[in-house]
């Protein structure tokens, strides 16, 4: 599945325009890791478990949104915008989500 932020995919000529598509998912920051990268801001270098987290986030959205696409009957999404958002008390929770349109391509 062909996935990209451009509103067409070069080679390709759509077909069918789908609809809107998306994928959102929110994780729940662990107290554990809020101290560690926290300890970790103040001497430097990168907050690894938050990377993991963010990666894996990201990656569920796009898949949750590809499968949309499929069920539609779809061969790609265009036009794709990749969010993220701090929610919940105090910023514990993180939102990732991510919207295209479903296409049909010749």
């Amino acid at each position: 599945m062909i996935v990209t932020t451009t509103p067409s995919v070069d080679g390709h000529q759509v077909q069918d325009y789908l609809g809107i598509v998306t994928g959102e998912v929110i994780v729940g920051a662990n107290m554990f890791r809020d101290i560690f990268a926290s300890i970790r801001d103040l001497v430097g270098g990168r907050a690894g478990a938050y990377e993991e987290v963010l990666e894996r986030a990201r990656r569920e959205a796009i898949l949750e949104m590809v499968d949309k696409c499929r069920r539609l009957g779809g061969d790609a999404v265009v036009g794709c915008d990749l969010d993220y958002e701090v929610l919940g008390k105090a910023g514990s929770m993180l939102m990732v989500s991510i919207s295209g349109t479903a296409v049909k391509l010749r």
